[in-house]
């Protein structure tokens, strides 16, 4: 059997994995946990219980300070956004686009040591929830405006075009964003 080695050159394409909202296992810092009825709401509709234990996950809005130094310490190229579904039935999203830390500190990046981290919270901002079942969705100009707005949103701040999005639990729930000629052209 001959044995193919892959050097870092040999990868042209990272895909960041990411739900649509955030969830947490454990302790620790959490910025965008919600400890009410959404964050509630959210663990139910996304089934967010841990699978050997049952135990429920923390759950709260994206965090996208988190994600944009995920992006940058990993060199996305493209991310595949998970349970879009999720979002569907509330009026409003909201997306944590910086952090407040202690003494009314604010970091648009993310904070340089944990210690800040387990003393700072969202600061977020608001975009157009939506109705509609995506469930059905296969192709962007399925989904609905606020849906596709929500996504842009991501990308724009992420600086990280969006590849796929899951619209459902089904294998063949996902929406492809672009076409894979177009995510090459863009890494």
């Amino acid at each position: 059997m001959r044995r193919r080695y892959v050097g870092p050159r040999d990868i042209t394409e990272v895909w960041g994995i990411v739900k649509a909202y955030q969830t947490r296992v454990g302790a620790g810092p959490f910025p965008t946990e919600l400890e009410d009825a959404t964050g509630e709401e959210l663990r139910q509709r996304g089934g967010e219980f841990g699978t050997t234990t049952g135990r429920p996950r923390r759950c709260g809005w994206l965090d996208l300070v988190a994600l944009r130094y995920a992006a940058r310490i990993n060199t996305l190229t493209a991310l595949a956004i998970t349970k879009l579904d999720v979002l569907t039935g509330f009026d409003r999203i909201k997306v944590a686009t910086r952090y407040r830390g202690r003494d009314e500190a604010v970091f648009e990046n993310f904070p340089y040591h944990q210690s800040v981290l387990h003393h700072a919270t969202g600061e977020y901002e608001e975009l157009p929830g939506w109705t509609e079942d995506i469930g059905e969705a296969r192709t962007r100009s399925d989904l609905p405006q606020a849906a596709q707005e929500y996504l842009d949103f991501i990308a724009e701040r992420t600086g990280v075009p969006i590849a796929v999005v899951g619209v459902g639990p089904g294998r063949e729930q996902v929406v492809w964003m672009q076409d894979r000629a177009a995510l090459a052209a863009a890494a």
